[in-house]
C-alpha cells in the first residue's frame, strides 16, 4: 500500500513504523508478531533489560507492546526507566496483560501507558489499537516537526528584522557622516563605546533599571544615530575648515532639536497612515525610535546642567544619552583633527576626570575607568585613516 494508513508507512516517508514487542513468553512474542509484520516492522525484547536497550537502538521503536508480568524488571519497571530517559520518554506504551485488575490499569496509565491490551489477544483489537496510537503517535510528531519548524522561522524572521532595522540605522548614520569628513569610523567607535559602558553598568543600582530588558539593546543599536540632526545644518558650518563662530556653534547646536523633531514628525506619519490594528502596536513599534530621539536629543547635555539643548542637569538627562556622551567626547579627543593631533589616552582620561560631576555622570566615569583599556583597544583598532571634522565638541 502506498497510503501509509494501514502498512505503518508515514506519509511522505520512505519507512514503515517500528512496534517493540516485550514479552519473556515466546509463544505470545509469536502470536503478536505474525499479527503485526504484514503491516509494521517488529522488533522482539524477551526481557525489561533488553527492551531499554532495544528502545535506544535504531530504528527507535514508535510503540511498545510491553507485558506487565515479567521476571526481575516487570513492566512498570519498565515504563518508568522509558519515562525516565529523555531519549524514549516520548514513546507509547501500550500495557498487554492478563490481570483483569482495575487497580493494575490504573497504576500502569498513572506511569503513562497510553493503553491496556488483555490476553488471549483479539487479533482485530490489537491491530485497531496499534494502528490509532501508531496515527496519534504520528499527529503529534508532525505537530512537533511544525512546531519547531515555526519557532526556527519565528527566530529567522526576528533576526531578519533586526538586520535590517540595523542596517537601516546605519545607512541614516552614515548619511549624516557623508556630510561631515568624519568617517563611518566614529559611529562603530562611538556605538562600541556605549555598549561597553551599558553592560559595565547594566547591574548597577542607579543603572538597572534603564538597562533591563530589551532597553540595552535598543540603546547600542540607536547610538550611531546621535548626529543624525546634522544633516539639518548647513554645509558652510558642517564642513568648515577650522573652528566655528560663536554664531555658527549656536547653530550647530541645533542639531540635537532637529535630530527630534524629525523623529516626532516620522512617528505622527506614520500613525497617520496606519490602521487601528497597526495604530494599537505603535507603542512597541516606536520603542526604537524613542530611544533613538532622547540619545540624539540630550546626548551634549552635562551633568551640571549647562549643556544644551535644554539645560537639564543629573538624573534629568536620560542614562542613554549620559552613556553617549562620555563615548562622544572621548571619541572627538582621541581623534584627529585639522587643527590638533588626537590626544593620548592619559590626556583624554583626564579630562574625563575633570568633567566628573560637571559635564558626566560620575558612575560613568568611573565605568569609563574601570574599561579604559577596552576603549583604548577600540580606538586604535577603528583609527580613522585621515583627518577628521573641524572637531567642535557641538
Amino acid at each position: 500500500m502506498t497510503t501509509g494508513e494501514s502498512d505503518g508507512t508515514v506519509p511522505g516517508a520512505s519507512r514503515r513504523r517500528t512496534v517493540l514487542i516485550v514479552d519473556d513468553t515466546p509463544q505470545n512474542l509469536a502470536v503478536l508478531g505474525d499479527l503485526l509484520e504484514p503491516h509494521y516492522q517488529v522488533r522482539a525484547a524477551s526481557s525489561g533489560l533488553r527492551a531499554l536497550r532495544a528502545a535506544t537502538t535504531p530504528p527507535k521503536p514508535d510503540l511498545v507492546l510491553l507485558d506487565v508480568l515479567m521476571p526481575g524488571m516487570d513492566g512498570h519497571e519498565v515504563l518508568r526507566c522509558l519515562r525516565a530517559d529523555p531519549a524514549t520518554a516520548d514513546i507509547p506504551v501500550i500495557f498487554v496483560t492478563a490481570l483483569d485488575a482495575a487497580e493494575s490499569e490504573e497504576q500502569g496509565l498513572a506511569l503513562g501507558a497510553v493503553d491496556y491490551i488483555t490476553k488471549p489477544f483479539c487479533p482485530a483489537i490489537v491491530l485497531a489499537r496499534v494502528k490509532t496510537h501508531l496515527e496519534l503517535k504520528e499527529a503529534r510528531d508532525r505537530l512537533a516537526g511544525q512546531n519547531e519548524w515555526l519557532e526556527r522561522e519565528i527566530a529567522r524572521r526576528m533576526s531578519e528584522n533586526l538586520l535590517i532595522q540595523n542596517l537601516s540605522v546605519r545607512a541614516l548614520a552614515c548619511l549624516a557622516e557623508a556630510r561631515d569628513i568624519e568617517t563611518g569610523r566614529h559611529i562603530v567607535r562611538t556605538q562600541s563605546y556605549v555598549e561597553i559602558l551599558a553592560r559595565h553598568l547594566v547591574r548597577h543600582e542607579r543603572f538597572r533599571e534603564a538597562l533591563a530588558g530589551p532597553r540595552l539593546e535598543m540603546i547600542v543599536r540607536a547610538a550611531p544615530l546621535h548626529d543624525i540632526g546634522k544633516v539639518g545644518v548647513p554645509d558652510a558650518i558642517l564642513l568648515k575648515p577650522g573652528r566655528l563662530t560663536p554664531e555658527e556653534f549656536e547653530e550647530i547646536r541645533r542639531h540635537p532639536d532637529i535630530a527630534a523633531d524629525a523623529v516626532d514628525h516620522s512617528m505622527k506619519q506614520a500613525l497617520a497612515s496606519a490602521d487601528d490594528d497597526a495604530a494599537s502596536l505603535a507603542d512597541g513599534a516606536f520603542a526604537f525610535l524613542r530611544v533613538a530621539r532622547e540619545i540624539a536629543l540630550r546626548h551634549h547635555e552635562k551633568w551640571d546642567g549647562s549643556g544644551y539643548p535644554d539645560g537639564l542637569a543629573g538624573d534629568e538627562i536620560p542614562v542613554s544619552a549620559r552613556l553617549m556622551a562620555l563615548a562622544d567626547v572621548f571619541d572627538a579627543l582621541t581623534s584627529r583633527r585639522v587643527y590638533r593631533e588626537p590626544m593620548g589616552l592619559e590626556e583624554v582620561t583626564k579630562v574625563l576626570v575633570e568633567g566628573r560631576g560637571t559635564h558626566f555622570d560620575p558612575d560613568v566615569v568611573d565605568a569609563f575607568l574601570a574599561c579604559r583599556d577596552r576603549f583604548a583597544s577600540i580606538a586604535r583598532r577603528f583609527a580613522d585613516p585621515g583627518l577628521g571634522s573641524n572637531g567642535e565638541d557641538a
